[in-house]
């Protein structure tokens, strides 16, 4: 089984432009959405425990925010 790397992903996604948006957000787990670059069609989707992922999204709730 491979381990993805998350923020990685989630780094790549903005840096092609892309936007990513956080679907729910529950004590320890987030789901995240990957959109298109106008944000208008969401492309997938994932669910996340990682303590890495969740220190990058940290109190965001979009890529859209700094």
């Amino acid at each position: 089984m491979t381990v993805r790397d998350r923020v990685a992903e989630l780094r790549r996604w903005e840096d092609s432009g892309a936007l990513w948006s956080v679907v729910s957000r529950r004590a320890g787990r987030l789901t995240v959405a990957l959109m298109t670059c106008d944000g208008g069609e969401e492309v997938d989707r994932f669910e996340s425990t990682d303590p890495a992922v969740l220190a990058f999204i940290g109190d965001r709730s979009s890529s859209m925010e700094a």
